[in-house]
């Protein structure tokens, strides 16, 4: 939890700093919000709620069949997104538009487990709505190069644009198999070409629309030979022009930003992206990770389904289980952390047990983190529970101990766990003294 929680303020600290304020949604939703927001495979995965009371007893005995929506109403949430806009809807005359808000919770999915997949896992959720402003993914992009920059992970910000996936179906006459192309897309990374073009072919696509489709994917580099190429094979189509010129207006405002680049086979398999989608990936060459770490996209009307029509919108959500494992393969997280305990107090004697919690409260009044080792090493082999109690600070990182060598005269000795150097503290200086050694033995 320790380092999950310095995952969560890093982030949140990034969060604030841009201005977004805090909410939390439920764990569960109604059914009929969840579903139909994720696309097919989407849907699969929802964790449905089996409902209480008369209709499960009336499953129990067989007495009929029933359909799912009469044995369950809810789901536990596929995500942050499609939450966070029933929220603004319900909310729609109390908030200020445009809405910043970032949220972190958790998330569930009926998947199978494996290394980057989890059945539950946390969601760090930024998103603003209420603009169609591309000054807004501007600052998303700018809120992941410096998250990641503080975690000290190496990462690739890839960026598409749906609207140039649309517009791409236009000019091979594909519209109507939009989702179906975007999803096969999708699947690139674990499957490549061929078994995009065999999803496809099942999908009745013809050879010349994949050849197009083919030569669009293999588009990585958004420079001036690319984009021609682009305006060329899109230039008919309204909806694919109007993307290519928001991707421009992106790339423009971010030159700094040298990690940054146009990928062709970035999809995102979720219904409601409409603009711009983004994914992060490690390019540490030390980390086997290759699952994204971190996307998002621009959502314009994912409100529109719960009664707020043309509210756009756009987020991003970071991914703290595979920060964490990118984190731990890595060896990026802290030696140290300083909400853990920083000092022991070992317990050596069973007389006067008062005298220790005198100390230790001394100690935590001046903003020290502390403990007390419970049982006193005179109940046994002394020698061998003194030692005990050393191993335990050693086991879990805690920096210093203290040990009253004297309890008749509080003879006080601290003692750096790392090193082993101690010094003697004074009884009636030792807060001051003790700080000084800390700060010394850093």
């Amino acid at each position: 939890m320790a380092r999950r929680n310095y995952i969560f303020d890093t982030i949140k600290k990034v969060f604030q700093k841009y201005g977004y304020q805090q909410i939390e949604t439920p764990a569960m939703e109604n059914l009929e919000t969840l579903t139909g927001k994720y696309g097919d495979e989407g849907d699969k995965l929802l964790f449905k709620i089996l409902n209480s009371g008369p209709v499960v007893d009336q499953i129990n005995k067989s007495e009929t069949d029933i359909k799912l929506n009469e044995i369950s109403e809810k789901g536990l949430r596929y995500d942050l997104t499609v939450p966070f806009a029933r929220y603004v809807v319900m909310h729609q005359n109390e908030i200020t538009f445009p809405f910043k808000r970032y949220q972190i919770q958790p998330v569930w999915r009926a998947d199978r487990p494996q290394k980057g997949r989890y059945r539950e896992f946390y969601q760090c959720d930024v998103d603003v709505i209420g603009s169609d402003s591309l000054l807004n993914e501007v600052e998303l992009i700018q809120i992941i190069d410096e998250v990641f920059n503080e975690l000290g992970i190496s990462v690739t910000i890839k960026i598409n644009n749906r609207k140039l996936l649309a517009g791409l179906c236009d000019v091979i006459g594909m519209t109507n198999k939009f989702m179906d192309i975007v999803t096969a897309i999708d699947k690139f990374d674990k499957v490549g070409f061929d078994g995009v073009e065999k999803e496809l072919i099942e999908k009745g696509l013809d050879d010349v629309s994949l050849k197009a489709i083919k030569e669009f994917i293999n588009i990585s580099k958004f420079d001036t030979m690319n984009i021609l190429g682009m305006e060329r094979q899109l230039g008919s189509s309204e909806i694919g022009v109007k993307g290519l010129n928001e991707l421009k207006t992106i790339f423009g405002y971010l030159n700094s930003i040298q990690n940054l680049f146009f990928d062709g086979t970035l999809a995102r398999g979720l219904n409601y992206y409409t603009g711009a989608i983004l994914e992060v990936i490690v390019n540490d060459p030390k980390s086997t990770f290759t699952s994204s770490i971190c996307g998002g996209g621009r959502y314009d009307d994912l409100t529109g389904v719960f009664g707020l029509p043309n509210v756009s919108g756009v987020g991003i959500s970071f991914g703290a289980d595979r920060i964490y494992d990118v984190l731990d393969e890595l060896k990026l997280f802290p030696d140290f952390i300083n909400d853990s305990t920083q000092v022991l107090i070992c317990n050596y004697f069973s007389k006067d047990q008062s005298i220790y919690l005198d100390l230790i409260s001394k100690i935590r009044a001046v903003g020290i983190n502390a403990e007390l080792f419970p049982d006193p090493a005179d109940k046994g082999n002394t020698n061998k529970l003194q030692k005990k109690q050393f191993e335990y600070a050693k086991s879990k990182n805690i920096p210093f101990t203290i040990a009253i060598e004297e309890i008749n005269n509080w003879k006080l000795t601290v003692k750096n766990v790392a090193n082993k150097t101690t010094k003697v503290l004074e009884f009636e200086s030792f807060i001051e003294e003790l700080k000084l050694f800390m700060d010394s033995n850093k």
